[in-house]
């Protein structure tokens, strides 16, 4: 894992496969914590929504046109799509895939991501989701993958996904079959018009949810820098029991605090060994388990944990 002087919270990156037509890098380098972009919807508004949960073994599929559900809230048009996502699995990988139709219309995806009490964390708006051409197994569509590390004591974060008046307002350029073909098959690309995709309130979205095995950006400043603090999803600080239901987290969190550390000091043997397992937590990329580990370390006593684990967070930069 990539780690920059940066922290949990909530981690974020784009895993966009092509950009879009028409569509420049600055479009899609986007900062998703900046949730004050988003439409502002009422938690009351939130929790009337049926969530449907999110199953890591399967992707999960909905019909906006038949399934799709109501907020009637200002900046979002038509039907929206409500997923759960259980946040006590460690990161996160979503790819949310809207799927271009036969009569040539897409829905034009945003995603406001929010944590356990329903407080917004994240958004990504349409232009994250970036064109991809048709494939051997795949149709057009509009897909973005979003990595996602919820803070520790979270068991669910909330997907919604919708549309906007803007969106409806603007096309997407597809590749015509005949030069999707061409590309795969190496010959020359025929010099024809590609079709417009109109932008609508329906259409077939894909969500697929898994742990992650790749890289991704940490939001968020280490512990003792003087940078601002993250942007969490839920609250930062490992509960006395292992994902207890947390307490709702400010837009600008502090670093976690250390646990009280016990009068009696931890024993050399036991200190070592905490102090190797947070270097090998951190080594493969495993922030969560370092964090546990720091956390149980100093609650036992260690007065080194904690600068083990900076140290080492450091030495991955």
């Amino acid at each position: 894992m990539k780690m920059k002087k940066n922290l949990i919270a909530l981690c974020l990156s784009a895993g966009l496969l092509t950009a879009a037509p028409g569509v420049s890098v600055a479009d899609v380098n986007i900062v998703p914590q900046n949730t004050t972009a988003a439409p502002s919807i009422p938690t009351s508004a939130l929790s009337q929504l049926h969530w449907t949960p999110a199953d890591q073994s399967k992707t999960e599929s909905i019909s906006l046109a038949s399934a799709g559900q109501r907020l009637n809230v200002a900046g979002i048009s038509g039907p929206v799509a409500a997923w759960s996502v259980p946040a006590n699995i460690g990161e996160l990988t979503l790819t949310l895939t809207s799927e271009v139709s036969k009569q040539t219309s897409v829905f034009a995806p945003n995603v406001l991501i929010l944590d356990q009490n329903l407080a917004p964390a994240a958004y990504f708006p349409s232009s994250f989701f970036t064109y991809q051409a048709p494939g051997v197994m795949s149709a057009d569509r509009l897909e973005g993958v979003m990595r996602l590390t919820p803070a520790l004591g979270q068991q669910k974060i909330y997907v919604l996904v919708f549309t906007t008046e803007k969106d409806l307002q603007q096309t997407t350029q597809l590749m015509d079959p005949a030069k999707s073909y061409a590309k795969g098959a190496g010959n020359a690309v025929p010099d024809i018009p590609d079709p417009i995709a109109r932008h609508t309130t329906d259409g077939m979205l894909k969500l697929k949810v898994k742990t992650n095995s790749g890289s991704s950006v940490l939001v968020g400043p280490l512990f003792g820098s003087s940078g601002p603090g993250p942007v969490t999803v839920g609250n930062t600080a490992a509960p006395a029991t292992a994902y207890s239901a947390p307490v709702a987290a400010p837009a600008a969190a502090a670093a976690t605090p250390a646990p009280a550390v016990k009068s009696e000091p931890m024993l050399n043997d036991t200190e070592s060994f905490y102090n190797r397992a947070i270097k090998e937590a951190i080594a493969k990329g495993d922030v969560d388990k370092a964090l546990k580990l720091l956390n149980e370390a100093e609650r036992l006593g260690s007065t080194s944990a904690r600068s083990t684990f900076i140290s080492s967070v450091k030495g991955k930069g």
